[in-house]
């Protein structure tokens, strides 16, 4: 059986500041993290693996250049700008070829099955709002919910876990630290 690395993902200002210096290894690191995200965009839409390294590679000249001009400003995760810009390529490019044969349904359909730039951002902003609503809410409230959303725990194990005296008494406790979550939730602005 062949053994899987799992490929760690240098943080994004890691990357960044590798560019401005030059590293071949962050260059390799960054291709090794976000390579596969855009073979499978070009390949999920009438594209073959030449076709999405050539993407890549004008992706990540584009991040160069921006970096080393110094008007490069991250408002996202590297990983979504990293997206948008291949996916811009890419349509670009089936722009062109659509137009040479007349074909330019294909593009639009594609423009409207893939997600966009700005839903990305928005659920990055509301995944970090969602985090920290989560971090002040506190024990045991923070373990409830993490037990019985994220880790599927039954509100008898969570009952067991803390102690009530039955599993309506944890619903309850779960439905009080929610009411805390949303309100954490919504005073929380991320930028």
């Amino acid at each position: 059986m062949k053994e899987t690395k799992k490929v760690t993902v240098p943080a994004d200002n890691e990357i960044i500041l590798g560019v401005l210096n030059g590293s071949n290894e962050i260059l390799e690191k960054l291709y090794k993290a976000y390579f596969p995200m855009v073979l499978q965009l070009i390949l999920t839409n009438n594209g073959n693996e030449d076709e999405a390294k050539d993407v890549f590679q004008e992706t990540v000249i584009v991040l160069y250049n921006k970096v080393r001009n110094g008007n490069f400003e991250l408002n996202s995760k590297l990983k979504t700008f990293i997206y948008a810009v291949s996916r811009r390529i890419w349509l670009k490019y089936l722009g062109q070829k659509n137009r040479n044969s007349g074909n330019i349904k294909d593009v639009e359909e594609i423009i409207a099955v893939e997600p966009d730039l700005e839903r990305h951002q928005e659920r990055d902003k509301q995944f970090k709002q969602m985090e920290h609503a989560l971090n002040q809410l506190g024990e045991p409230c923070k373990t409830i919910i993490e037990d019985f959303y994220i880790y599927h725990r039954s509100m008898q194990a969570i009952c067991e876990k803390f102690g009530y005296t039955n599993a309506d008494n944890a619903k309850n406790q779960k439905y009080k630290c929610l009411q805390r979550l949303k309100k954490y939730f919504f005073q929380t602005t991320i930028e």
